[in-house]
């Protein structure tokens, strides 16, 4: 049996710990009101005879309470419940002694392997994982209503981001990178002007993201597309050098060709400017600015030629990758690349089939960029085509006052997700009882949701310049309210889910590919149900509700772990480990990419606030044929994709094949036996799990087989 401590971790029963806790009390009551020993193996038996596999602590005190009332021994139980009162004053007043103090000692893995863009060992990353303790211990005792915070702990839902909700910052945005650049900002009180030329554009735009990233605990992304005209100024400013001294020397042709050669130098060096200080550069959250480049050539952009050149560069540098400590050439893991597939580049012979191409090799090797079609996209999301922002979620079309639709300077207030397979393991397959209970959980999630809000309500500008008042979301005065900005659906409030496989499986026994026997329209009527809901909470309050379907890997993993304990072992449900992620095709489900592909569009279409589906190709640089046919039928079917591949990555000796599990269930690389899982590249996304994380689950081999078959 799993005892559930209140912060929500589980521990193993042990019934040494209520014989000492019933001693205790004993010990202040007169000797004939204290209990035998035999009285209190009776008590303990009890418990036990429940047989279950998981109980909370409060339930298991109350029992307690219980047998020693009924026992008549009121006396003693007066004495239990007032030990057991003060402990809660001292839980009260203080939760997170252990789990900052096991942080500083490097052995709290939950919180150190929780994000993989953090080096929990360095001081400055530390300073930011205890932060966060504190702020999850105060959102959870103090800030949430108890039934969110219980909600949370069984696995009903999960309320992301908790070691952030204490201060009055969101989650992602699309930087408005575009008036940030040609009128300027500031930071650290220093004024930076529109740039002259092309590399300082870069430098400028790198300064940016890393202070945007330090104000916020969601991705961002960058369009390209705003560092054509800087390009094109570069080009200008050389040319007028070159004519001014050598026009009597040189012709017309010979100075362009001059320019343009100094030109291609100043392009490498300024795209070189954008990965390595990504990649270099610290946040004050103690990483990497967590940035996504979004790579679209838009149809009448006056300066198309020089973002064609801007796109070319930064695929050829990610194919080249990064070199680490050691000299070797790496994949680096920022930023993320978005590809934009549209008429001009899809491979059907269009000017810019080539960049599409050199996207392909990229992706073959790097694993990046992900693609989005320009012609599903339109068709979804009112003839727009417009960035992800860094978390894969979407913001829903907004028209400003003078009706031209809006993306760059919008942002995510936060996320919440439902656990959909639990919701049918209550039901049971009644089919009332489960959406009866469907919609008072979704009921649960917009309340919670809005929790996100209230939190924001009435926060002033001064808490994030660089956000609020100079340009990244808006250019408000000082001391002014971003309360405009909550509202009329400027930003999104998501409403994120997982295991939609698996929730059709047990309410019909099939998958959701089966439409046969009715497991597809299950499915799509889950999805509807969300969307409508969420359609709905939006017309009642006015605030951006939308439904997001990528909220988090490792949550596959933590609602499937929940609900294994308590509701036991429940074959291609629970026995498995994880949950698919939002409406994906099981991993173990035979299906040829192009039909899984097909299959899922179906449901980003009701994931208006985020969706990506992918397929597996092993040996991708060895199928450059069979990508470059996926990205053709990419672009006709399905909004956003990507492709994965099982290839890893040591960071040492520059091994890219598979990383082993070796006997002692550690990741270690077959070529210089490496161990140190920081200098690992291990991609296992095939299931929706990225390396350590999976090892949670408990170290058996039977795990170990399980990872290895995946």
């Amino acid at each position: 049996m799993k005892v559930i401590k209140r912060d929500g971790s589980s521990v193993d029963y042990d019934p040494s710990k209520i014989r000492i806790a019933i001693n205790k009390a004993n010990a202040n009551v007169k000797e004939e009101d204290r209990v035998s020993e035999t009285q209190i193996k009776n008590i303990i038996k009890y418990i036990e005879s429940l047989r279950k596999r998981r109980m909370l602590v409060e339930d298991i005190q109350d029992i307690i309470e219980q047998k020693l009332m009924s026992i008549n021994k009121f006396a003693l139980a007066k004495e239990y419940i007032t030990y057991r009162y003060t402990r809660a004053l001292v839980r009260k007043s203080n939760t997170t002694d252990e789990s900052i103090l096991s942080l500083i000692k490097n052995s709290n893995k939950d919180v150190m392997e929780e994000n993989s863009n953090k080096n929990a060992y360095i001081a400055s990353t530390q300073r930011d994982l205890i932060a966060g303790e504190v702020s999850k211990d105060l959102t959870k005792r103090i800030l949430l209503p108890e039934k969110i915070v219980e909600a949370h702990e069984k696995g009903v839902l999960h309320f992301h981001d908790m070691d952030y909700f204490l201060q009055p910052i969101f989650n992602c945005c699309l930087i408005n990178i575009g008036d940030m650049l040609d009128n300027g900002t500031v930071m650290h009180g220093k004024l930076i002007e529109t740039p002259k030329s092309f590399q300082v554009a870069c430098t400028v735009t790198t300064q940016i993201i890393a202070a945007v990233a330090s104000s916020q605990y969601g991705g961002q992304s960058v369009e390209i597309k705003h560092l054509g005209k800087y390009l094109h100024k570069s080009y200008i400013k050389f040319k007028k050098q070159i004519e001014k001294k050598y026009k009597k020397e040189l012709t017309k042709e010979q100075i362009e060709g001059l320019a343009e050669e100094r030109l291609k130098d100043e392009l490498a060096s300024g795209v070189q400017t954008i990965q390595y200080q990504i990649n270099t550069l610290m946040t004050t959250n103690g990483q990497s600015p967590f940035v996504t480049l979004f790579l679209n050539l838009e149809k009448g952009d006056p300066y198309i030629k020089e973002n064609a050149m801007i796109i070319e560069e930064i695929l050829k540098q990610r194919y080249q990758g990064i070199k680490n400590e050691a000299g070797v050439y790496v994949t680096p893991a920022f930023p993320k690349l978005v590809y934009v597939l549209d008429e001009h580049n899809c491979l059907k012979g269009g000017k810019y089939d080539y960049l599409t191409k050199l996207a392909v090799k990229c992706s073959s090797k790097r694993l990046y960029p992900d693609y989005i079609s320009a012609k599903k996209m339109r068709e979804n999301y009112e003839g727009n085509v417009f960035s992800p922002m860094g978390c894969r979620s979407f913001l829903s079309p907004w028209k400003d006052k003078d009706g031209n639709y809006k993306f760059e300077g919008r942002f995510n207030q936060g996320v919440v997700s439902i656990n959909l397979p639990q919701i049918a393991i209550v039901a049971e397959q009644d089919e009332e009882k489960f959406w009866q209970l469907f919609d008072e959980r979704l009921e649960l999630c917009k309340e919670a949701l809005m929790c996100r809000h209230h939190a924001l309500l009435g926060t002033q500008s001064d808490v994030s310049p660089i956000h609020w008042q100079y340009g990244a979301i808006a250019r408000l005065d000082k001391h002014e309210k971003i309360d405009e900005l909550l509202k009329n659906g400027y930003s999104t409030l998501s409403l994120g889910y997982i295991g939609l496989y698996e929730v059709t499986k047990l309410m019909t026994g099939v998958s959701h590919t089966n439409q046969e026997h009715g497991g597809t329209d299950f499915a799509v009527k889950v999805m509807k149900h969300m969307r409508e809901k969420c359609d709905e909470w939006k017309k009642e309050t006015g605030l951006g509700f939308a439904l997001y379907g990528t909220p988090a890997e490792s949550l596959c993993y933590r609602f499937a772990c929940v609900d294994q304990e308590q509701f036991g072992t429940i074959e291609d449900v629970t026995d498995k480990g994880y949950y698919t992620n939002s409406y994906h095709v099981d991993v173990r489900e035979e299906i040829d990419a192009f039909s899984k592909l097909s299959f899922e569009s179906q449901f980003q279409t009701f994931s208006s606030g985020g969706a990506i589906s992918y397929v597996e190709i092993p040996n991708m640089q060895h199928n450059l044929e069979a990508m470059e046919e996926l990205v053709k039928f990419i672009y006709d079917n399905i909004q956003y994709a990507e492709f994965n591949t099982k290839s890893d990555y040591c960071h040492v000796c520059g091994f890219d094949g598979e990383i082993i599990i070796n006997d002692d269930l550690e990741w270690e690389c077959p070529n210089c036996h490496n161990k140190d899982k920081n200098k690992m590249n291990v991609t296992r996304r095939t299931c929706g799990y990225l390396g350590e994380n999976f090892w949670n689950v408990g170290k058996t081999k039977e795990i170990k087989d399980r990872v290895l078959h995946l």
